[in-house]
């Protein structure tokens, strides 16, 4: 194949050869060992995009298993690091800002198999088993096994059958959290998780002098939240380590017109379950994952940044009049406030 990336400017070349592979009718299995710095939803996605005869990946070869291997003897450090790729050299291009830790809690998050690597240069059984329980944390539904010189049981990533890509994108930790399906096997380990929920918009202002400083402990928080200044559009709170990214997630359902809603279903039953009056959908809804968290301290901090009685009195038109130092939202055009509801 040419030299590109797979999930992208290798999807007709995989395509081709793995479907030259198949129809040769010799081979049992076929193992693509991907970059790492690959990832690995765009990855598994690619079995799914047809080409342009509608043929795809998925319709001449199955996708059994996405084998993440995890460094053991690095990868706590690099969960508390700041280096993205380009500071590497390991980026696609000097351009290329995605930060190593959130590469790497992507990668953990989306397997069906977990290797830990390199157990033998981890001194301390201590220190193995709680690596154990901080990926076990990001990702309560993959197979964990232990490895040395990547010597790994064929049987553990070949023909297991495993993979979904419904399940994949259902079982990272966080979502499990939100379900209330925490595990408890890693509280021994002081790996522990919260919902931090509310019904009020964050105060722009204080909300960013917040996220300016450090959550000690945490390994991951991601959710949606509400900024006043903004009230039409929820924004997506995604953080691994020590790597924040507050970007626009949409509109919130309460800022559509209900002739837009998705018929009665599934869909409409998301919204349903979502509803409180008088904002609606409209809330802040975010999942931390962390080792010995305070937990009192953080909802403390956040609740100091939702707005007080007053200024929840000012309404939407107010709201959109306080000091906002965030960030514009490109693509978002916020609504006259009367069109917010």
């Amino acid at each position: 194949m040419s030299n590109g990336c797979i999930c992208c400017t290798l999807r007709e070349d995989l395509l081709i050869e793995v479907g030259r592979l198949a129809r040769e009718d010799r081979f049992d299995y076929l193992l693509i060992e991907s970059t790492g710095i690959s990832e690995p939803l765009p990855v598994a996605e690619t079995f799914t995009f047809p080409d342009e005869d509608g043929v795809s990946l998925g319709d001449v070869a199955r996708l059994d298993t996405m084998v993440t291997v995890v460094d053991a003897s690095t990868f706590l450090d690099e969960c508390d690091g700041v280096e993205n790729l380009a500071q590497r050299g390991l980026g696609l291009s000097d351009e290329d800002e995605r930060s190593i830790v959130d590469l790497l809690v992507e990668q953990v998050e989306f397997a069906d198999v977990l290797v830990l690597n390199k157990c033998d240069l981890v001194e301390d059984p201590d220190e193995l088993d709680r690596l154990e329980a901080v990926v076990r944390s990001l990702n309560a539904g993959a197979k964990i096994v232990r490895a040395e010189h990547g010597r790994v049981p064929t049987q553990e990533i070949v023909g297991t059958g495993r993979f979904s890509l419904e399940r994949a994108e259902a079982s990272t930790g966080w979502l499990a959290v939100l379900r209330g399906e925490e595990s408890t096997e890693t509280e021994e380990y002081g790996i522990g998780s919260f919902v931090y929920r509310a019904r009020r918009p964050f105060h722009p202002d204080r909300l960013w002098t917040r996220v300016n400083a450090s959550f000690d402990g945490l390994l991951r928080a991601k959710g949606f939240f509400w900024l006043a200044s903004r009230p039409a559009f929820a924004g997506e709170w995604a953080q691994a380590g020590r790597m924040l990214t507050l970007n626009p997630a949409g509109a919130w359902w309460a800022a559509v017109p209900r002739s837009v809603w998705p018929p009665e279903g599934p869909g409409r039953d998301i919204i349903d379950r979502a509803w409180v009056e008088p904002y609606g959908d409209c809330r802040q809804e975010i999942v931390f994952i962390g080792s010995d968290l305070d937990e009192d301290a953080i909802r403390a901090d956040l609740d100091a940044c939702l707005l007080t009685d007053d200024e929840l009195a000012l309404g939407e038109r107010g709201w959109t009049t306080l000091p906002d130092p965030f960030p514009a939202w490109p693509g978002m055009q916020l609504p006259e406030p009367e069109e917010v509801r």
